[in-house]
């Protein structure tokens, strides 16, 4: 569950020459004092960063590097207001905090760029870099949003998320489904407060209010539109990207081999954000994690300190997740597993020395999903998380897990379903779920990007188009030297670098439709 971090080599390196006028830091007043009411906006006025006028994104985009998301985006019609906005929140354990985030505010003389402009509210993908934010224009999520929406007439909300940038919480709630939908509707309530101050009333809010997010940003979108239309607010359509919805699934997947790309990054912000909210996953760190690791876990991520420093210093592992010995000799066959073919070398590389969690953890783990087996993973059954699982962690995914509503708004779920970091089953079992619960008259839809394009397909285009990038992908690895036909570099660019961009543009196009 990675964040974006661009969509070639070099993606980046003119963007702040090309784009950013910066205004200087701490215009305006601040008072994040705790205790505030959330949602409050913490800066008056907000933050102006930066203006980023159509013509420099259009430079930008003709860079070689982003040719492809030039075609999938067309070119920019609106400048780009560029605000950061601070605002009061909470914690997982419902404590009063900080965030920060990113307001983007369409202007111009385009026809579109001003008056009534629907909302984008965007969440981000995992990140363990703790200064992250959504103002930098050098990450590539920011740019797919000024590209896509900001430029073509959307309010763009994205929040850094508590626990990253200015965020007085000293770690992150990662995947703790009531924090992230709650953060999320905080930065939304500050946003419409600080857009008056923003836009000078030329662009206001126009009613419409969109939800989308990648990766883990694509679970925290649907638990934030699940979390809106409970409290019966207005949400005319999400499109969560490439997320564990089906989190209980996910994670016994996992632990039954299914080693995901990532593996220890995710884990420890999972396992550590659950023991903050909770206080139950473990009463000693060395339960869980294994000896060299577990002293200092508990607040190793998200950190200042670049990931490559933290492998290098020995306090995360970059790979190995579990030992290659098996907990238990009836667990041999998945230690690791070998099926299906394409993913058994990203599962097969989540064991090895140096190991992040205990081997005894992972048996525990395993006689649990056993007992209490989910109706998802490893076969389909109820299709839904097991009901009373005796794991402290498993209870706690089982309770984070959103295979329990039915959206009332149009859906789309995208993604592809070769990921080796957030598996296409959870699409699946959510789509499955809704096939039997959702009423006719706000139908899901489910893009897979490897499917066959079929007659009058509206996405036709890009899944031609995302097939096309593989190949290039692939063709350029053979052209350095890979013997394995490209297989390798196309599994490392898949979930970032190729589904990315052709989700984003199909969630354009079905938001355009609403």
């Amino acid at each position: 569950m990675r964040v974006i971090r661009g969509l070639a080599p070099g993606l980046v390196c003119l963007l702040s020459a090309l784009l950013l006028a910066c205004g200087g830091k701490g215009a305006g007043t601040s008072s994040p004092t705790l205790g505030t009411a959330r949602g409050a906006l913490l800066q008056t006025p907000p933050e102006l960063v930066s203006t980023v006028k159509a013509s420099d994104l259009l430079i930008t985009l003709n860079l070689a590097s982003n040719l492809q998301l030039l075609s999938l985006s067309g070119a920019p019609v609106c400048d780009v207001l560029l605000y950061d906005i601070e605002y009061a929140t909470v914690g997982g354990a419902n404590e009063s905090t900080t965030a920060s985030g990113a307001l983007m505010v369409p202007t111009g003389a385009g026809s579109n760029c001003t008056g009534k402009r629907p909302i984008l509210l965007y969440a981000h993908g995992t990140t363990t870099d703790r200064a992250f934010k959504m103002t930098d224009m050098s990450n590539a999520e920011t740019l797919f949003l000024a590209a896509l929406f900001a430029s073509k007439g959307y309010i763009v909300v994205a929040p850094n998320y508590a626990g990253y940038d200015t965020s007085t919480l000293s770690y992150h709630p990662y995947l703790i489904a009531d924090q992230q939908s709650k953060d999320m509707i905080d930065a939304l309530t500050a946003a419409r407060t600080a857009l008056p101050y923003a836009s000078a009333t030329l662009t206001t809010d126009g009613g419409q209010l969109f939800i989308t997010g990648y990766s883990q940003g694509g679970y925290v979108a649907m638990a934030t539109h699940r979390a809106m239309q409970g409290a019966g607010m207005n949400v005319t359509a999400s499109a969560p990207m490439s997320g564990p919805y089906a989190l209980a699934a996910f994670v016994d997947a996992v632990f039954y081999g299914e080693v995901n790309g990532d593996g220890p990054v995710s884990a420890t912000l999972l396992i550590t954000a659950y023991q903050r909210t909770y206080g139950n996953i473990y009463a000693n760190a060395a339960d869980v994690f294994s000896p060299q690791y577990a002293s200092g876990i508990a607040s190793l991520l998200p950190s200042t300190t670049p990931r490559s420093q933290l492998y290098a210093q020995g306090k995360l592992p970059q790979y190995a997740l579990f030992s290659p010995t098996p907990p238990a000799p009836q667990f041999a066959a998945i230690t690791p597993p070998t099926t299906p073919a394409n993913l058994a070398p990203v599962f097969a590389l989540g064991f090895g020395p140096g190991n992040l969690l205990e081997n005894s953890y992972r048996l525990s783990y395993l006689e649990d999903a056993q007992a209490h087996p989910d109706g998802g993973f490893p076969s389909v059954t109820t299709g839904i998380a097991a009901a009373s699982p005796g794991l402290p962690w498993r209870q706690a995914l089982q309770m984070n897990d959103l295979r329990d509503w039915v959206p009332t708004a149009p859906v789309l779920l995208c993604g592809g379903d070769e990921d080796p970091l957030v598996f296409w089953f959870n699409a699946q079992l959510m789509q499955n779920y809704w096939t039997s619960h959702a009423p006719a008259s706000a139908p899901s839809s489910m893009l897979n990007l490897e499917a066959s394009v079929t007659a009058n397909d509206p996405y036709g285009n890009l899944k031609q188009g995302f097939e096309a990038a593989k190949s290039l992908v692939a063709a350029d690895a053979v052209s350095h030297g890979a013997t394995d036909g490209g297989a390798l570099a196309v599994e490392e660019a898949y979930h970032a670098q190729l589904v990315a961009p052709f989700c984003f543009t199909a969630v354009k196009t079905f938001f355009g439709n609403q």
